[in-house]
């Protein structure tokens, strides 16, 4: 008897809150409250298809032509999107990760990522996955367990939803984004920066997100005055909804509505926001790129959350500072 095709699960729960994790790319299968389902997830006996939930290491979206250079360097990865010829959202989502330890509301697992083709580099990779009473919180860790720099990036890709069966176009979105990253017809960035200002990607003010197809890149992002950007998505009358938070190590953020998933039932029913600490090809670019050094780590945090009933300023509470340095309190990492 085989198991799930995403291996192990981890249920977590908090008060109202339910959240499911899985072995096979840390990925993120369900969140949700009892009032439904917040991430647009998939089935115990399903794989996650279009990157829902899954986490986007050593960088996210897309490497042209699956090749860059570093260091004076010529690196050729596999291509992944036949499509772009592009490699795209990193090398962990169809590995299994090792479990490290849990509880019923977190639960750390990690991976060793040994060097391979186009990617000659060591990494170590936890991630902790906790709920508090402000939501989901998903915290990242990359040590550079080699002996030479290397280049680094993280994402993740979940899919916010409204209500099971409803399209996006009437749901109102928030990006607090001054500017998206112009893009050719694969989605890679041509190096300009567009304000949004009096385009139909301003949405800095929520607003219905309408027959508009994105796959876009925003840049230039407003936090909150505790360093948070917050991101939102919510009903018309606003009785519900939900946002993506991250910390300042996101400098940008990939919004997609679905519209070329495989899958023609699952188009335009969630929006994937898609938290991300460089640029589409950065690898290239240098867009927010990281370079870690041999014994350097870097961690980035994010999180998903419910809104409110009444929501007056298209924003809601996440932990503060504090609070995020609390998360992964008593937790192992190694």
């Amino acid at each position: 008897m085989t198991g799930p095709p995403t291996g192990r699960q981890f249920e977590l729960m908090h008060g109202k809150q339910r959240a499911v994790v899985v072995e096979l790319g840390a990925g993120l299968r369900g969140y949700g409250t009892d009032g439904g389902p917040i991430l647009d997830g998939y089935e115990l006996d399903e794989q996650p298809d279009g990157g829902h939930g899954q986490l986007l290491l050593p960088w996210p979206n897309r490497i042209a032509d699956a090749t860059y250079h570093f260091a004076g360097e010529k690196f050729r990865l596999p291509v992944n999107e036949r499509r772009t010829g592009s490699a795209i959202h990193g090398l962990v989502r169809d590995t299994p990760w090792r479990h490290v330890d849990s509880s019923s509301t977190w639960v750390t697992l990690a991976l060793d990522l040994p060097p391979r083709d186009g990617y000659p580099f060591t990494l170590e990779l936890t991630a902790t996955y906790s709920l508090g009473d402000y939501g989901l919180t998903v915290k990242v860790i990359a040590l550079n367990a080699g002996e030479r720099p290397c280049p680094y990036g993280a994402g993740a890709h979940p899919y916010l939803r409204l209500a099971a069966g409803g399209l996006i176009d009437d749901a109102l979105l928030r990006v607090p984004a001054g500017a998206t990253l112009e893009a050719d017809d694969r989605g890679i960035p041509t190096g300009v920066e567009l304000s949004v200002e009096g385009t139909v990607f301003d949405f800095r003010s929520a607003r219905p997100v309408g027959p508009l197809k994105l796959d876009t890149a925003f840049t230039r992002l407003a936090p909150d005055h505790d360093g948070l950007t917050r991101i939102t998505l919510t009903a018309p009358d606003r009785s519900r909804g939900a946002m993506v938070w991250m910390d300042t190590s996101h400098g940008y953020v990939m919004i997609y509505s679905g519209d070329t998933l495989p899958d023609i039932a699952r188009r335009r029913r969630s929006v994937a926001i898609e938290p991300m600490t460089c640029a589409p090809d950065a690898f290239n670019s240098g867009a927010g790129l990281l370079v870690l050094e041999p014994g350097e780590q870097h961690g980035s945090t994010w999180g998903i959350a419910p809104l409110p009933p009444i929501i007056s300023d298209d924003r809601a509470r996440a932990p503060a500072a504090g609070e995020l340095t609390a998360v992964t309190h008593g937790m192992k990492h190694r």
